[in-house]
């Protein structure tokens, strides 16, 4: 392909929220790509489940056959906004395996076959974009792959997923339970029907993958990653983290470690965890996002911003066409998968960090002490005990909440402390475990 005046050939394969506004913004913007490209961009067809006139765009752009649309000789790019991980997974390496670059929103098909796709763009020379599939308008593949691509990343950590950040953050300032906050999330449109996947963190998870893979230069999949989700958070952690001075937030944490005698690893997990009022994704609320980056040379680095729906979603797909046409125009590629360090994963047992742990236990003499002495036997230290009576409807105290904050302790200890305080008679129920980001005591 050569000359200003060649086009670039263009297939979207899906049209719903993103799809259709990526088509709205090829068809709108049409003068301004073109001049930042330096060829005009056609739109040779849009693959679908249903063919109808309703669907707002010419109904001969419309094919349900999508692997004969990716495959035509005038396509140049695939814009891939149809998920699942298949029939995605096939028309990308179809697209691929004939030449065409791939932009892609699929961040569950990513955080599973990212090595596939990777070796199909190497060896079809093309590229594979796909900035939009973590926080959706915030810029944060791009920077990591190009603008720190000289420094070394030491730490990704984020809110990557604004349903749960939207029930979190409703629960924290109205005093709502989970199932309550969950409602309200999915009257206004942040909570799919079955929120499965955010609320448990499956959703987070495919994104920790993503992020790490990419800082790492380590290929991490969604089976690496630890999680957890925000299913059993309750009014009273938020009212144990208020008196802590924090707030809860559900993190994808991706960090390098080097536990004690051992060799440098990548650790991805997520899960719920209390965050300091004066950290700065403390105070990201609602179905906003971010994700701090922290580099040798760059320090602290935060990306803040929309992090879901169409439009801001589809901001990131165009701005991955463009550098995809320009790339076809000038005859060259963008970034490749970069392996080189093949770091082992970080069992989650081998990561340490700080813990909050609220039991229910009988108010009588010598409790505090039995309990101190489960966190002494596995050298876990404490840093504070919080303890409060607890009295029924009619006002009789029938027993006692001790919260106990640690010091850094190793997760399979904490683990080991807790299965042990539940075996205690006088621990009647341990009610919440939560780790604690964000300090450095």
């Amino acid at each position: 392909m050569s000359g200003v005046e060649t086009p670039v050939g263009v297939a979207v394969l899906g049209l719903g929220n993103v799809g259709s506004e990526v088509v709205r913004i090829i068809e709108d913007s049409a003068e301004d790509l073109a001049a930042r490209i330096g060829a005009p961009l056609v739109l040779r067809g849009i693959g679908v489940r249903r063919v109808a006139a309703d669907r707002g765009v010419p109904v001969e752009l419309l094919t349900d056959n999508v692997e004969e649309l990716v495959s035509r000789e005038d396509v140049d790019i695939v814009i891939e906004l149809m998920g699942p991980v298949e029939p995605a997974r096939k028309a990308i390496l179809t697209a691929l395996e004939r030449g065409k670059s791939v932009v892609t929103a699929n961040k569950a098909l990513l955080s599973t076959s990212t090595g596939e796709l990777a070796q199909a763009a190497e060896s079809a020379n093309v590229d594979l974009y796909f900035e939009a599939a973590v926080a959706g308008a915030i810029p944060v593949i791009r920077p990591l792959t190009q603008s720190l691509a000289g420094d070394t990343v030491q730490r990704v950590a984020g809110i990557v997923n604004g349903t749960t950040n939207y029930i979190l953050s409703e629960m924290d300032s109205t005093g709502a339970d989970y199932a309550s906050a969950l409602s309200d999330a999915s009257a206004l449109g942040y909570a799919e029907a079955d929120p499965t996947a955010d609320v448990e963190g499956y959703d987070a998870a495919a994104k920790a993958a993503i992020l790490a893979s990419i800082a790492f230069h380590t290929r991490v999949t969604a089976d690496d990653v630890y999680r957890e989700g925000i299913t059993k958070i309750t009014p009273d952690d938020f009212a144990a983290a208020r008196a802590l001075g924090c707030t809860i937030k559900l993190l994808s944490i991706c960090e390098r470690v080097t536990p004690p005698g051992e060799k440098q690893r990548v650790s991805a997990r997520v899960y719920p965890a209390l965050v300091p009022f004066e950290h700065p994704l403390a105070t990201v609320n609602g179905a906003f996002n971010a994700v701090v980056v922290e580099a040798e040379a760059a320090g602290r680095l935060m990306f803040y911003g929309q992090g879901a729906g169409g439009t801001p979603t589809a901001s990131a797909v165009t701005g991955d066409l463009v550098m995809a046409a320009r790339n076809r125009v000038m005859r060259s590629r963008g970034p490749r998968e970069s392996r080189y360090a093949q770091l082992p994963i970080a069992p989650m047992g081998l990561i340490s960090t700080r813990y909050y742990v609220r039991m229910n236990v009988t108010d009588e003499p010598g409790v505090l002490s039995s309990v101190a002495a489960e966190f002494a036997k596995r050298e876990v230290s404490i840093a504070e005990v919080r303890q409060e009576g607890v009295v029924d409807d009619d006002g009789q105290r029938v027993g006692a909440r001790v919260v106990v904050v640690t010091h850094w302790a190793n997760d399979s200890a904490l683990s080991e402390t807790v299965a042990a305080l539940a075996d205690l008679d006088a621990v009647q129920a341990v009610a919440s475990v939560l780790r604690l980001e964000g300090t450095s005591a």
